[in-house]
């Protein structure tokens, strides 16, 4: 015997809003909430009064004012520019004899939420080394801060000349490099 069974228009409707409702159930909990983006870290710095050391060969150094003004701290893990080829952050220390001494900075400059650093002769800054080609004084010369989140700064510092700053290094450094 052959029953054919044939759905009323209601019962199709019914069945259809009842799927519907199921997906969009689902959905709904499968949705994930967005997450707050944070500003890159080079976003909220400035460079003031920046220079650069001028030197016919071997090393240089870089000063001025770093200032956050954002409301977290950030952290400058490294630098770079086509003047040098090798650049390290710099800071001076005592050493074990009472001399102060410059070495590199472990970990980079941390510059806390509005606040700022300060680069200076006989202090913290960004040491060239193995200069590519003499820095004179009125060279323009670019660098790029690189920060902790992958973000990155260019700024520009003029050459400037400064019979200062002839600090010891800690260690053997070849600054020829």
């Amino acid at each position: 015997m052959n029953t054919l069974h044939t759905r009323t228009p209601l019962a199709a409707l019914a069945a259809t809003a009842a799927l519907l409702l199921a997906l969009t159930g689902c959905a709904g909990t499968a949705t994930a909430e967005p997450s707050a983006t944070t500003a890159p870290e080079a976003d909220s710095i400035t460079v003031e009064d920046a220079w650069v050391k001028t030197a016919e060969e071997g090393m240089s150094a870089a000063f001025g004012t770093i200032e956050n003004t954002g409301d977290t701290d950030v952290v400058i893990v490294g630098a770079s520019t086509a003047a040098s080829p090798m650049i390290e952050l710099h800071e001076t220390v005592e050493d074990d004899s009472g001399a102060m001494v410059m070495r590199q900075k472990e970990g980079g400059f941390v510059i806390p939420a509005g606040d700022h650093l300060h680069l200076e002769p006989g202090g913290n800054h960004i040491m060239l080394m193995g200069l590519a080609d003499p820095i004179v004084a009125g060279d323009e010369v670019t660098f790029t801060l690189e920060f902790e989140d992958g973000s990155t700064l260019e700024f520009t510092a003029p050459g400037k000349d400064y019979e200062g700053a002839n600090e010891t290094y800690e260690g053997d450094m070849d600054m020829d490099r």
